[in-house]
């Protein structure tokens, strides 16, 4: 019997076009045209609304299928990429949804990541739109900052897109905190293994390429824990050598001594044979 109950529930799931379970939470598969049908709801809704307000309220309403979140994050971002220059209108929508319901934060958290992995696909008018957009929702605090982990401020770990991409978001970080309060906000001790990578001071080299970074972009002001790491690193460093350098110079004078040592002894038993012999 329970065999049947179960059969009969696949079944009917099936029926009604569900996908895969993960939990409790069933993921509904959508067709390509309920996509589409789907993207142009929430694209219509955007760009008919008076106000953040409005359509912030309409997109609510939507029948969004559980697990397709991401649909509407990215079709906001898509529309405010598309724009002349960048609009308050689609941050505080952003920002709103993201403070009403946890799960549009980690939705905003996830294409956080997909726009800064394919960053360098977009051309510079849509990078600045996008960058802006995200600013806006770690000001508002809709969006965890750890979300910043991502970011490595190294030569070897960024493109020409990425940089302009931080540029760009750290610059409105400051327009928006002012750079003291940013400073006192990276500063924090607790997040500092997420901002670990946008201040990196495992190697001397990414250290003074992030401080030129921050400098180049006019926030110097929040590389000073970086300046202070470089100095106490070639200090360290300086030290580390001129004591390698006094136990090399120790140990010649002490083969030296030791060769002085040899030639005196095999001298002394010279001048003994040669005694003995007379």
């Amino acid at each position: 019997d329970e065999d049947e109950g179960d059969a009969a529930a696949i079944a009917a799931a099936a029926a009604a076009g569900a996908g895969a379970a993960v939990g409790d939470q069933v993921i509904q598969d959508l067709t390509e045209q309920d996509l589409i049908n789907l993207r142009r709801t929430i694209y219509l809704t955007i760009m008919s609304s008076a106000g953040f307000e409005e359509s912030v309220h309409k997109l609510m309403k939507i029948n969004l299928p559980k697990g397709h979140e991401i649909e509407l994050c990215n079709m906001l971002l898509e529309c405010c990429s598309n724009e002349r220059t960048y609009l308050r209108y689609y941050g505080l929508i952003g920002a709103r949804v993201c403070l009403l319901d946890k799960r549009w934060e980690h939705s905003f958290a996830r294409a956080f990541g997909e726009q800064y992995h394919t960053i360098h696909r977009l051309e510079t008018n849509k990078l600045r739109n996008v960058a802006k957009f995200f600013a806006h929702l770690l000001h508002s605090d809709a969006l965890p900052w750890t979300v910043l982990e991502l970011l490595r401020l190294t030569e070897a770990d960024t493109t020409s897109s990425s940089r302009i991409f931080m540029k760009i978001l750290l610059q409105e970080l400051s327009d928006f905190f002012g750079l003291k309060s940013l400073a006192a906000r990276f500063s924090d001790p607790l997040m500092a293994p997420v901002f670990a990578g946008l201040f990196p001071t495992e190697n001397p080299r990414d250290t003074r390429f992030a401080i030129n970074f921050f400098t180049s972009i006019g926030l110097g002001g929040l590389t000073d824990g970086l300046r202070q790491h470089l100095k106490e690193t070639q200090a360290r460093i300086k030290k580390q050598m001129e004591l390698a350098v006094r136990e090399e110079q120790m140990r010649r004078a002490a083969a030296e001594d030791s060769d002085s040592s040899s030639s005196s002894s095999s001298s002394s038993s010279s001048g003994s044979d040669s005694d003995s012999s007379s």
